[in-house]
């Protein structure tokens, strides 16, 4: 089977989407990569095909660079839009313009198309040895994938199973040019270390040694995927019951605390994975801390971007803006048959108006309801009684009326009734 009816082949779970979206650097894979879906598509029914060249500005060389796009999509009748992105300054520049283009890129996806790019087998056998000397687990020595939501749509890399001297030969035997990056040449790199040093002396060693790499990864893959359905059983037994409506991550601790140790770190990663950061090795004593703290006090493990909080026999994930300050709440309710925004705070809406004037406002301590047949009881120990999960209780909305406190926010004062006050919170995602 020759390049183009395996790029076909590879390419048919997606012959439907909307687009396909060529990420385009000029560089020998994306150019054969583009050349190939050109041709194949003067043959063949495919879904339209467009062109996104990132340009980061990074060195000067590189302003020529979008040129060299233009001119060979003009050839090729393909439609092409050249973007600059910024990339902050500092350490890992590498990365940081890596995660920069592809931002860049799944801003360009309309919904179900395809973002494809160019990465070859010789690319993936250097991502495996560079993270395993990074000392990656099993979801890192899994390699690039071949396939992976990128929202809104996919993000494919059809030629992974191809190594690049194949590459070069379509190259050469189709008259294409290609543009260099000079810092791919620099050794001092870590990837391009790997890449023009130790590599090249493996494969004088062991010739199949990139296929071999590039055949362990998708070993790993396969190993990944079974960790991973193994974690969602796991999650799914500590899925929690009460305050879901939160709207906020949370897990019911003791099924977690029934697994071995090994699994537990393997479910709080698939939940955590969309969350944050992963920790490395040395920070998993963090959640063991959390996991067998007293209760006294409000336990967390701090982490990249939040942190996962322990209240009660519950974890939670709380994102940075959750663990700011409320701001205070409006000084009135002048419409209660509309709902009320707090700033900072989602809003609250009535299930029915009460008579007198209405007032939303937060704990300051010392506050009392009175609950039918019950009596008065101390609102501070009745919110812990009801569960109210301990960071959200500064939060949480207290409806007044004529200075007396009268509802609490999705708690009913009296078994059997609806709740009077019903708070839609803010969620991580809308950051407050």
């Amino acid at each position: 089977m020759n390049l183009a009816d395996a790029l076909l082949e590879h390419l048919a779970p997606w012959r439907a989407a909307p687009g396909w979206v060529v990420g385009l650097s000029g560089g020998l894979d994306s150019t054969v990569l583009l050349h190939l879906l050109s041709d194949l598509a003067r043959h063949h029914t495919l879904p339209p095909l467009r062109a996104v060249h990132i340009h980061h500005g990074l060195q000067s060389v590189a302003d020529a660079w979008p040129v060299h796009c233009e001119r060979l999509c003009h050839a090729l009748g393909v439609e092409l839009r050249v973007l600059q992105v910024a990339v902050a300054s500092g350490a890992s520049i590498e990365a940081r313009a890596r995660e920069a283009r592809h931002r860049a890129l799944a801003g360009q996806l309309c919904p179900g198309e395809a973002l494809l790019l160019g990465h070859h087998r010789d690319d993936q056998a250097e991502t495996v040895l560079f993270r395993l000397l990074r000392g990656a687990g099993v979801k890192g020595l899994s390699g690039m994938a071949g396939h992976r939501p990128m929202s809104p749509g996919t993000l494919l890399r059809p030629l992974l199973a191809v190594p690049r001297q194949h590459l070069e030969a379509y190259a050469e035997a189709h008259g294409l040019e290609w543009v260099e990056d000079p810092t791919n040449a620099q050794a001092d790199a870590d990837r391009n270390f790997l890449r023009h040093r130790i590599l090249p002396e493996l494969s004088k060693r062991w010739a199949t040694a990139p296929a071999r790499i590039a055949q362990a990864a998708e070993h790993m893959a396969e190993a990944q995927a079974l960790l991973d359905e193994l974690a969602v059983q796991d999650l799914a037994a500590a899925k929690p019951a009460a305050f879901t409506w939160l709207g906020l991550p949370c897990l019911a601790l003791d099924p977690l605390r029934r697994l071995s140790p090994a699994r537990q770190r393997n479910a709080l990663r698939h939940f955590l994975q969309t969350l944050t950061l992963m920790p490395d090795a040395r920070h998993w004593q963090g959640w063991e801390d959390l996991r067998d703290a007293r209760l006294a006090g409000e336990p967390a493990w701090r982490l990249a971007g939040g942190e996962l909080r322990r209240s009660g026999e519950y974890l939670w994930w709380l994102a940075s803006p959750w663990l700011q300050p409320v701001p205070d709440a409006p000084p009135g309710w002048p419409a209660p048959h509309q709902p009320l925004a707090l700033p900072g705070n989602g809003h609250v809406l009535l299930a029915h108006v009460p008579p007198g004037a209405l007032q939303v406002r937060y704990r300051q301590g010392g506050e009392t309801l009175v609950l039918p047949g019950r009596g008065r009881r101390d609102l501070k120990r009745w919110l812990q009684e009801q569960g109210v999960p301990a960071f959200a209780r500064g939060r949480w909305p207290l409806l007044f009326a004529d200075g007396q406190l009268v509802a609490v926010a999705g708690l009913a004062m009296a078994a059997g009734q609806e709740p009077l006050l019903r708070w839609c919170p803010p969620t991580n995602a809308q950051c407050l």
